[in-house]
């Protein structure tokens, strides 16, 4: 009996730090944690309304992500951002998308590229919420990804899009000069990797750049 209470404290435990996880990284992606802020296990504990313990863990789960710095005998800041940060980033974005890119071409169906073209649909309309746009934009990259079927592609991709996004949510109050997908979905209808690799690499050459004048400004 006791071994069964024993499991069943750490299983309730470990539901409780994945919830905070969760909350936290929301937090950080959408930018309501900002970066270069000094963090308080006890003010998020109370806002999470969950003790410290599973802030604490969640906080050494998150740096291990990418998201927050440790302080030696302070505690933890979430990570600043920096040029630098911004080009690798989209280094690292580049190679997972145009590997996943030339990969569908080879072999997606029309069922699948019409899935893809109806997620950025949005970016013919007119004027639009950025919170739309950023939800399209991620919805097509990450299916894309999903579409060559490498789980670990997806799953990196899938953390460098929450990345993408925190910048986004940070440098973008409007969204003018959007950076559209036809041309990779022509090439992905077509079936040449070739040609939807180098679109992919064209698109998130712009976005770097947008991005970076963003940042800037």
């Amino acid at each position: 009996m006791m071994m069964l209470a024993s499991l069943k404290s750490r299983t309730r435990n470990s539901g409780e730090v994945e919830r905070v996880y969760q909350l936290l990284r929301g937090w950080l992606i959408d930018a309501q944690l900002a970066p270069g802020e000094v963090l308080s296990e006890v003010e998020l504990a109370s806002r999470c309304r969950t003790s410290r313990t599973p802030v604490r863990e969640s906080f050494s789960r998150l740096a291990q992500d990418g998201w927050l710095k440790r302080i030696p005998r302070k505690g933890y800041l979430v990570a600043p951002i920096s040029i630098r940060d911004i080009v690798e980033l989209y280094e690292y974005r580049k190679i997972l998308e145009c590997f996943a890119s030339e990969r569908v071409a080879h072999a997606a169906g029309a069922h699948e590229v019409d899935e893809l073209e109806t997620m950025v649909a949005i970016e013919k309309q007119g004027e639009l919420h950025v919170a739309e746009i950023l939800a399209a934009n991620g919805r097509f990259h990450l299916r894309l990804a999903e579409l060559t079927g490498n789980a670990r592609v997806t799953s990196q991709l899938a953390l460098v899009l929450n990345y993408v996004k925190r910048l986004d949510t940070i440098c973008t109050k409007s969204v003018p000069g959007w950076i559209g997908h036809q041309e990779i979905i022509n090439a992905l209808r077509e079936r040449q990797p070739e040609a939807a690799r180098q679109a992919m690499a064209r698109h998130i050459d712009l976005s770097r750049d947008k991005m970076l004048r963003l940042f800037a400004a």
